[in-house]
């Protein structure tokens, strides 16, 4: 089975969720069907019209939404005087459930990539009674070793890349944690300053994942490259904002919560963020959690195999 032909939303609108915040959300395929909400990754990329492929648009009543800060979700975190302390793990997760209730949604299947699986799996360990199922790629979990891996572990492979990076920071940053020393310049009042590290933290995600989203048009654009760079150094320097004191692990520690919620983890083998093993301790922290290798493909939800992945687990659930 590949995936579903492209579809366009049969309704959409801005939802006030609070602190000036207005997020965008949209609804594609049959109105009656089973609710299902995509978590797009990031944190501070946008929903595209992609995943709306994964699901059977006559089976599924598909939510997509920008979260706040980013995409068409105003206002936009590539304005300087936009507030980031109320951009936070626990004020998305607020903001789904006030998108759940605004649509008279019950429950619904939640699928998430990369920082969307982080999200999700939150929400699903905070919030149960509103999730039905769980299917997730480009598995990540939110933890500092996550973190130290894709920002300063990886140097060793892209040596070159890594030497671009770390140069456009101060001598005295360059030993600490590098989202924080990043997100600081970021919101220098400097907008040089801003400009060019949002340039540099972007050519270093492109260098570490060469495919797409990275590699997508967008990434060229300003505006993007500033909101982009902008929420992800806000939250990867900042122990993704998951609350109840920060620690590191907090959703791996939590995975027992998840045990009854059905759910498919879809792992790239080459996925860069396999050196951490944490999608294998997910799956064996997770009861009756299934989880689907698929060979050669990276970090990339619409990689060949991944994406034909994702779409024969939500086909499987819409009979559930």
């Amino acid at each position: 089975m590949g995936l579903y032909p492209e579809i366009e939303p049969y309704d959409h609108g801005m939802l006030d969720v609070g602190d000036g915040n207005r997020v965008y959300w949209e609804t594609c395929g049959n109105p009656h069907g089973k609710a299902a909400v995509v978590l797009h990754g990031g944190p501070g990329s946008g929903c595209s019209p992609y995943p709306r492929r994964y699901f059977d648009p006559a089976a599924y009543r598909i939510v997509l939404l920008d979260q706040r800060g980013c995409g068409r979700s105003t206002p936009h975190a590539s304005a300087h005087d936009t507030d980031m302390s109320v951009n936070t793990t626990a004020h998305l997760i607020a903001d789904l459930e006030l998108v759940r209730r605004e649509l008279g949604i019950e429950r619904w299947l939640v699928w998430g990539a990369s920082w969307g699986s982080v999200l999700g799996l939150r929400y699903a360990q905070t919030h149960r009674g509103a999730v039905s199922e769980l299917v997730l790629t480009c598995v990540a979990t939110g933890s500092n070793p996550e973190v130290s891996l894709l920002t300063r572990g990886l140097g060793k492979l892209f040596p070159e890349a890594f030497e671009a990076f770390v140069a456009e920071l101060p001598p005295t940053e360059r030993e600490g944690n590098l989202a924080a020393a990043y997100n600081r310049l970021i919101e220098s009042p400097d907008r040089a300053v801003r400009e060019r590290a949002a340039r540099a933290w972007t050519d270093w995600e492109t260098a570490i994942v060469p495919a797409p989203p990275r590699s997508e048009p967008r990434y060229e654009e300003p505006e993007f490259r500033m909101c982009f760079a902008r929420t992800v150094t806000h939250y990867f320097g900042n122990d993704h904002l998951l609350g109840e004191g920060n620690e590191e692990g907090v959703v791996l520690r939590d995975a027992h919560r998840l045990k009854g919620i059905p759910g498919t983890l879809v792992q790239g083998s080459l996925d860069l963020g396999n050196l951490t093993g944490v999608v294998w301790r997910l799956h064996h922290a997770w009861p009756g959690s299934e989880l689907v290798l698929v060979d050669e493909a990276g970090h990339n939800a619409s990689a060949p195999g991944v994406a034909e992945a994702v779409a024969a687990a939500t086909d499987r659930y819409a009979r559930r």
